[in-house]
């Protein structure tokens, strides 16, 4: 096994066809507490993952072990590595319609950049659901969403302004809806005011 990545909260290991995400021990943590919160973690991330898995482009869960999840490897780029100002129209519809997707099935992805999007076989993979959570609230799926175009301002700031206005238009076609829009756009206004007030 090939070590990808070493995480704050877990390992990622890759085979030769499937990639192993091994939920590290805390040793700061009492024992027995750290082993129930990494076997509930482990569980609540691979059900997200295999309902994800079901909406849109996601690796499948091939395995769960009490700490670890071997998934489907996804070959390609990440999509922060290839975004240019000639694909970024066509990568922001795409993205958008998988989004509302998932909150439409009350997945909340939880870490939403583009480091987190893969592009393979002229498809958009979605990883990492490692803070990824399940829930009905407009606000939640309002900070997700806000969460990206924060992301999007600070690594692709030359096309950030319009890859967020397709975003946000793409999500409302694809059924988004618009109480998370609203919560979206009071967010995005609040935001504002913090950065001028800092100025």
């Amino acid at each position: 096994m090939q070590l990808l990545r070493k995480g704050a909260e877990a390992d990622i290991y890759k085979t030769d066809s499937t990639v192993i995400k091994e939920r590290i021990p805390k040793r700061y943590r009492v024992k027995e507490l750290d082993e129930k919160l990494r076997k509930i973690r482990t569980r609540a991330e691979a059900k997200l993952l295999q309902r994800a898995a079901g909406i849109i482009n996601a690796p499948e869960v091939l395995k769960q072990n009490l700490f670890s999840i071997e998934m489907e490897y996804i070959d390609g780029p990440r999509i922060k590595d290839i975004l240019d100002k000639k694909n970024f129209r066509e990568i922001s519809a795409e993205i958008a319609t998988s989004i509302a997707a998932l909150h439409n099935s009350e997945i909340i992805h939880g870490d939403l950049t583009t480091s987190n999007m893969i592009f393979s076989e002229k498809k958009i993979y979605f990883i990492d659901f490692g803070l990824g959570f399940f829930s009905k609230s407009a606000e939640d799926m309002a900070v997700d969403l806000h969460s990206l175009f924060e992301t999007i301002s600070s690594t692709h700031p030359e096309i950030s302004e319009e890859m967020s206005a397709i975003i946000l238009s793409e999500y409302e076609m694809a059924g988004g809806k618009k109480e998370v829009i609203a919560r979206l756009q009071k967010l995005r206004t609040r935001g504002r005011y913090v950065k001028r007030d800092k100025k």
